[in-house]
């Protein structure tokens, strides 16, 4: 399997899309990174046209090209039949001038060889030995019989698809000669890498505008209405039948879509479908749906018209190959998957929190349609638990209940019309509220002055530890409010400080008592330092008089 398609990892966003889109579900992820599994691709192209973020990139040949014209050899570009609707109506001769201006020798239309190669199924057919027989024109469908339904590679058309058939046209009427493909397929380029000799590189529709562009060359309308042009149909949903001649023993059917496909294989599988063609195509649409046309211009309606406008109504006049050089063998791929016993399957399942078959919601939003494929693709090593997003919203909504169920704090959570979203144990024990039911939905204002919340929301400032008295349930709550500006959520932390703020009155209370009795106790004590001191100053008026009469007595004699 070449690298047809890669991954830009600062890209992958982990959303699982492309897992959900793919229908082989061959992407494994690992450290958050979508990663192709290459032996079971099957290169239909879903999930670079999904990927949201451009994850996936088709790998450009661009360069191998341009050495390859520089070299001086002549570099024949094979159209794939979907190009009318590609380049808005420029016929063969618009699009192989521009070509000719980027270097190319010559631009033909690969639909000379879908015509080679409806002959051949033709033939196939006549020869009235074959039950079933599938188209083998589209190698993404080829590679999903190899590794997926290698029971059904004997009904699968051993002949080359009209890009080789018309490569090796090309080569034998140009010995020498290189040709490059162009159309709007990723398988493509995984064929031609893999059966070597016929095509030497593949470029898309989006590498020949890049090209284009980087030339300065303008495409010009120059339809070409030929009438020996039939197969131009093969790129629609029963283009090949609508080329080949039927077999009345035959019956006749199209099949678009890879999903469509293999319950059509499935059928066969189970004996169901005898005589009869299927032509099978992975893209819905069949190539005009290819992934790089859907990728960047989806018009279906548009794009069958302009070809059906552009298809003549008979073949195109050529020499029809040997039997033998139009063989191709096609070969089981083995995708080396083991699968897990059942006993590993439950395991998975319960560490996945699915212990009953209740639990497994089968929803596919990680990408696998049910919750036991999701298990085997973990044994396997292609997903991990983590891809569970029920399973994850479970445990993230269990551990942020937990936290906020048993935080000593109230919280509440409303948004802008201040209606409340959530509000936890604490805060209905702060506010006497029985259940959050009851308030659930309501505007705050039942429960609470909206003073705060108005402030906050017109501020888009948070409030931090601000203290209030809620009179209505006589609680002191110290209130912090924080504006979420991601989800336009106010979240409102109230810490219950009715003990704290008692116990402060109380000491206060006594602070206060204490004051008083110690202000009474110094004013007692003033006074009767001051009866004291007016004790002391009448004694000494007396000792002194007394005593100044006994010196003056004393003085007479």
């Amino acid at each position: 399997m070449s690298d047809c398609l890669t991954l830009k990892k600062s890209n992958c966003k982990n959303c699982y899309k492309c897992i959900r889109h793919c229908p082989v579900k061959s992407i494994r992820f690992s450290g958050n990174q979508a990663h192709i599994i290459g032996n079971e691709c099957i290169l239909c192209g879903q999930c670079f046209v999904v990927c949201p973020q451009n994850a996936k990139e088709v790998s450009s040949e661009t360069e191998k090209v341009k050495v390859l014209i520089n070299s001086g050899a002549k570099v024949y570009a094979s159209l794939a039949p979907s190009f009318i609707a590609n380049y808005n109506g420029a016929g063969i001769r618009g699009v192989g001038a521009a070509l000719k201006k980027l270097g190319f020798a010559e631009a033909e239309e690969t639909a000379i060889g879908a015509s080679i190669v409806k002959t051949e199924y033709e033939k196939m057919l006549a020869e009235k030995t074959r039950d079933v027989v599938i188209s083998s024109c589209c190698h993404s469908i080829n590679l999903l019989i190899q590794k997926y339904f290698p029971k059904e590679l004997p009904y699968l058309a051993a002949v080359l698809s009209p890009m080789q058939a018309h490569a090796q046209d090309i080569k034998r009427r140009n010995p020498g000669a290189k040709v490059v493909f162009i159309g709007p397929c990723v398988a493509k380029k995984d064929e031609a890498a893999y059966y070597e000799g016929y095509v030497d590189a593949v470029l898309t529709y989006e590498d020949i505008a890049k090209w284009l562009k980087e030339e300065n060359v303008e495409i010009l309308p120059d339809p070409d209405a030929a009438e020996e042009s039939r197969a131009r149909f093969f790129p629609t949903t029963g283009g090949i039948l609508k080329t080949m001649e039927k077999d009345e023993e035959y019956d006749y059917l199209a099949v678009d879509g890879v999903e469509n496909c293999m319950a059509a294989l499935r059928d066969i599988e189970s004996g169901k479908i005898h005589k009869c063609f299927i032509e099978m195509s992975a893209c819905v649409g069949s190539c005009i749906g290819g992934p790089v046309m859907e990728k960047y211009r989806r018009t279906p309606v548009k794009d069958y018209l302009a070809v059906a406008k552009y298809a003549g109504k008979k073949d195109f006049v050529l020499d029809q190959p040997a039997e033998e050089e139009l063989r191709k063998n096609f070969s089981a791929i083995d995708k080396k998957l083991v699968p897990p016993a059942e006993y590993e399957i439950k395991e998975i399942l319960k560490r996945m929190g699915k212990t009953r078959p209740e639990d497994e919601l089968n929803c596919g939003s990680c990408g696998y349609d049910t919750c036991r494929e999701k298990a085997i693709a973990i044994y396997q090593g292609k997903a991990e638990i983590s891809m569970c997003l029920p399973f994850l919203k479970e445990k993230a909504e269990s551990f942020s209940d937990c936290m906020v169920n048993n935080t000593p704090n109230g919280l509440i959570v409303l948004n802008e019309n201040l209606e409340v979203q959530q509000i936890n144990a604490a805060a209905r024990r702060i506010m006497n509220i029985r259940s959050a039911s009851d308030v659930l939905g309501e505007s705050v204002v039942r429960i609470l002055d909206t003073g705060i919340f108005d402030r906050v929301l017109k501020s888009k400032r948070s409030v931090r530890n601000e203290r209030t008295y809620l009179a209505e349930y006589k609680k002191y709550v110290e209130q912090t409010v924080v504006y979420d500006a991601t989800y336009n959520l106010l979240v409102c932390i109230m810490r219950d400080i009715t003990d704290e703020e008692c116990e402060r009155q109380k000491k206060e209370s006594i602070s206060r008592q204490t004051v008083e009795v110690a202000d009474k106790v110094v004013d007692k004590q003033m006074r009767i330092v001051q009866e004291i001191a007016s004790l002391l100053g009448e004694t000494a008026a007396e000792t002194k008089i007394a005593l100044t009469k006994l010196k003056e007595s004393i003085s007479d004699e």
